[in-house]
């Protein structure tokens, strides 16, 4: 299974260092194209490759690591149509205001932006430091939540999750879910919980 990373702020970059030592193939991208990750594609190693915005874009999984402000413009030059989006946003502007969701989760925004996509939230509950960190602490694994609309989609994230060392819990659809996970306002946001 092949997944692209668009963008590769802190928590792309952590989600990259992850994929990357469980194996997975990971194309990590950019707006500044492939030649300004070349090197960040080197001290990853493994199956990691540099490209484009567009090249990421075509794995089975897209991990949307961006600020929420360029959010709306990037997803509307992919064709998302049976793609498998994971969803780490929160809704923060610059100067950290919340974005205007109207009365849908951040997720929910997301969804109608990658319209034809099938998208889980997840990897948007614990800071990049400790996502980076090993999943694998004090007997136990870091948990990861999830929602989503999608059994078929949630069952290859929680997949995903599993094989980086996690563990996964399905928090339901997004309305329900997203709601718990969102920042800010949900509840979940920086809890660094491990499941014995």
């Amino acid at each position: 299974m092949k997944i692209g990373i668009i963008g590769t702020g802190a928590i792309g970059k952590a989600f990259a260092k992850q994929v990357a030592n469980a194996g997975y193939e990971v194309v990590i991208s950019n707006s500044r194209g492939a030649e300004s990750l070349k090197e960040l594609a080197h001290q990853l190693g493994g199956n990691v490759t540099a490209g484009s915005v567009a090249e990421a874009a075509t794995a089975e999984v897209i991990f949307l690591a961006l600020q929420w402000q360029h959010l709306e413009q990037v997803t509307q030059n992919i064709d998302w149509n049976g793609k498998i989006v994971i969803d780490p946003t929160n809704p923060i502007l610059p100067g950290f205001t919340l974005a205007n969701l109207g009365n849908k989760t951040s997720s929910e925004v997301v969804q109608d932006w990658t319209s034809g996509s099938k998208l889980v939230k997840a990897f948007n509950t614990l800071q990049p430091e400790i996502l980076a960190a090993s999943p694998v602490q004090a007997g136990g694994h870091r948990v990861i939540f999830y929602s989503g609309d999608f059994d078929d989609a949630k069952d290859i994230v929680s997949g995903i999750i599993n094989r980086l060392g996690f563990a996964g819990i399905d928090l339901g659809r997004l309305n329900e879910g997203g709601k718990l996970q969102q920042f800010p306002g949900g509840v979940l946001p920086t809890l660094n919980l491990i499941k014995i």
